[in-house]
């Protein structure tokens, strides 16, 4: 007769999903992977992620929801810090790796273009690439404000100009892009007034990722057309005395 104890029962438990797992990553994880896997991004992720721990902001020991996670290639940058990360996708296959790749974290199915249930606010919402890939960017942002306690940490694509202009675009349906297939490429007057509707103090660095998808002069558009541009926010419940952050949106920036 064998016996079973509730440990061995959670011991054997937990065997099964870590095999179920594995052979779930097996069948979908090449095609979920090889849209992330390329020198661009990997360049792209590396320049945002130096340039947001030049920011001096308190990062460390700290509950943070990530959003749009993708695959987790930001992920560790909090984990390192000693945070306590919840982090999601809106893509089951993403959820899924993520799940793979951090299987002591809470992983979560979040469509920021759709109405969260969630109730738990967190000291930071982090959210790097992924407003320009919803289709209800004002929803979302608010969204982002009733769960951030202290912090928003945003990064997006944006257009040129001073018009509060929210511009959709249609987008491929592929993981690294809008899962409903819709998203947008604000202005940057755009993103800090729907910002300010939901945070005390809102802000931009002085200084831009050292990326070309990142530009430096804001008085005049570039002349390739379609070319991506990005810039980075900083919403606060309180005032950071911080000489990197502009409460404003400033015409010229400089390198980090």
């Amino acid at each position: 007769m064998i016996r079973t104890d509730a440990r061995t029962l959670s011991d054997l438990q937990g065997k099964v999903v870590r095999f179920v797992r594995r052979a779930q990553r097996r069948y979908y994880a090449p095609a979920v992977l090889a849209p992330f896997a390329n020198e661009h991004y990997n360049r792209h992720n590396q320049r945002r992620l130096e340039h947001l721990a030049s920011l001096r902001l308190p990062l460390h020991d700290r509950d943070v929801l990530e959003l749009g996670a993708g695959i987790g290639d930001h992920t560790t940058f909090f984990l390192d810090r000693g945070c306590n990360v919840v982090t999601s996708d809106a893509r089951p296959q993403n959820v899924q790796e993520l799940r793979y790749r951090f299987p002591t974290l809470e992983v979560l199915q979040l469509d920021l273009d759709a109405e969260l249930n969630l109730t738990k606010r967190f000291d930071i919402v982090y959210s790097y690439g992924l407003l320009y890939h919803l289709g209800e960017p004002a929803r979302a942002i608010a969204s982002m404000g009733r769960l951030a306690q202290n912090l928003l940490l945003l990064e997006t694509c944006v257009s040129y100009g001073d018009a509060l202009a929210i511009n959709p675009v249609v987008e491929e349906r592929n993981p690294t892009q809008a899962f409903n297939g819709t998203g947008c490429r604000p202005t940057r007057p755009w993103v800090m007034n729907e910002l300010k509707r939901h945070f005390e103090h809102v802000y931009m660095p002085v200084t831009q990722p050292n990326h070309i998808e990142f530009p430096t002069d804001w008085t005049t558009p570039p002349p390739a057309a379609g070319k991506l541009t990005r810039s980075v926010f900083i919403a606060s419940r309180s005032p950071l005395d911080n000489p990197i952050l502009f409460e404003g949106v400033p015409a010229i920036q400089q390198r980090s």
